[in-house]
């Protein structure tokens, strides 16, 4: 049952922390970026819509990193170094080997949020299956 509650808890806290760094970060976007880039009203356009593509991500990789680091926590390593290879490793180099050829510069942009996406099909579905196993949801 306690493992029940502290696996709901997490994701709510999980969910909500990634919706508001990345509401943050599109509402930041512009004024952060004109610290770094407001000499170039070029770059600062490119690194705006960088921010704004990239920005989405942040929800996804809570509970990625969240899946992985509760597999560990439940002495299956095995599968929390699948979820953490395929976000680090192997999505990503096909997202960014992939994406730039459909969508150009913006294909750089969403690598990560593509790669993320992957991976939390993989980790859900990871957490579905084991769900009996562990009983952490039912």
């Amino acid at each position: 049952e306690e493992l029940r509650g502290l696996f709901k808890k997490s994701l709510v806290l999980i969910g909500t922390a990634g919706v508001i760094m990345t509401a943050l970060s599109v509402t930041l976007a512009k004024p952060l970026s004109m610290i770094f880039v407001s000499y170039d009203e070029a770059l600062l356009a490119l690194t705006v819509r960088a921010m704004y593509l990239y920005a989405i991500s942040f929800v996804l990789k809570g509970f990625n990193i969240f899946a992985s680091s509760f597999f560990t926590a439940l002495n299956n390593g095995a599968l929390s170094a699948v979820i953490s290879t395929s976000r680090t490793f192997v999505a990503d180099i096909a997202a960014v080997l992939i994406l730039p050829l459909l969508f150009g510069i913006d294909g750089i942009w969403l690598a990560v949020t593509a790669a993320e996406s992957v991976t939390l099909i993989l980790s859900a579905t990871l957490i579905v299956r084991n769900r009996k196993r562990y009983g952490y949801w039912k």
